[in-house]
């Protein structure tokens, strides 16, 4: 049977920065979990066509992310990366060097919640946002990626459809709870425009309003 994400990831390819990432992952016993390469290509594609010079992701896991949006970023521009457990931020890290990007991400190590709480307190303000972490907590990194955003910023979130559990009645849980209140709230917050790619696993891509 055809499958779109197999032609679409043949047609382009390999990309040798990614493949080095997820091998790096692969072999430090990590979740293989990272964004799809075909939605990589696409925080690359948001993050340059937004002219993001600011960017805050949250969840770095091996870096496979963080290369995608650092090649996006207007020169100069800096990724901010939150990660709680320091051993993943280090092969993070090491991924983005090897890639060529490692003077465009910075590392903030500790929970979440308290590193947002942290970045507001600073008065940072950002342009592009990429949620990758928590499920359980996707509907309070919504509402942070929206205070921390400038006007026009973009928020993209991946995961978002829970390998189908949001749409099935029966499944239940903390998690597909959590992604259902942030897929409602995605797609009703008079914030923001936005939308929901079905492809992979579900990739929200939002435009924050100018309120």
């Amino acid at each position: 049977m055809w499958n779109a994400e197999d032609y679409v990831n043949r047609l382009f390819g390999a990309d040798p920065d990614l493949e080095r990432a997820a091998k790096g992952i692969r072999e430090a016993g990590m979740p293989e979990i990272s964004v799809a390469p075909g939605y990589g290509r696409l925080l690359t594609i948001l993050a340059g066509a937004s002219g993001a010079r600011d960017a805050l992701e949250i969840g770095a896991l091996g870096g496979v992310s963080g290369i995608c949006i650092a090649r996006g970023l207007k020169e100069g521009g800096k990724l901010t990366s939150l990660e709680i457990k320091p051993e993943y931020a280090a092969i993070a890290r090491s991924h983005v060097e090897a890639a060529g990007l490692g003077d465009r991400v910075e590392y903030r190590i500790g929970d979440a919640l308290q590193s947002l709480e942290e970045l507001a307190g600073e008065g940072r303000r950002f342009d592009f946002f990429f949620i990758d972490a928590d499920k359980g907590r996707y509907p309070d990194y919504l509402e942070w990626a929206i205070r921390l955003a400038r006007p026009g910023a973009v928020i993209t979130a991946d995961n978002v459809l829970l390998r189908g559990r949001v749409g099935d009645p029966g499944a239940q849980g903390p998690s597909v709870a959590a992604m259902r209140t942030f897929n409602d709230r995605l797609a009703h917050d008079p914030r923001l425009v936005a939308t929901i790619l079905p492809g992979y696993d579900g990739l929200a891509v939002a435009f924050v309003k100018e309120v």
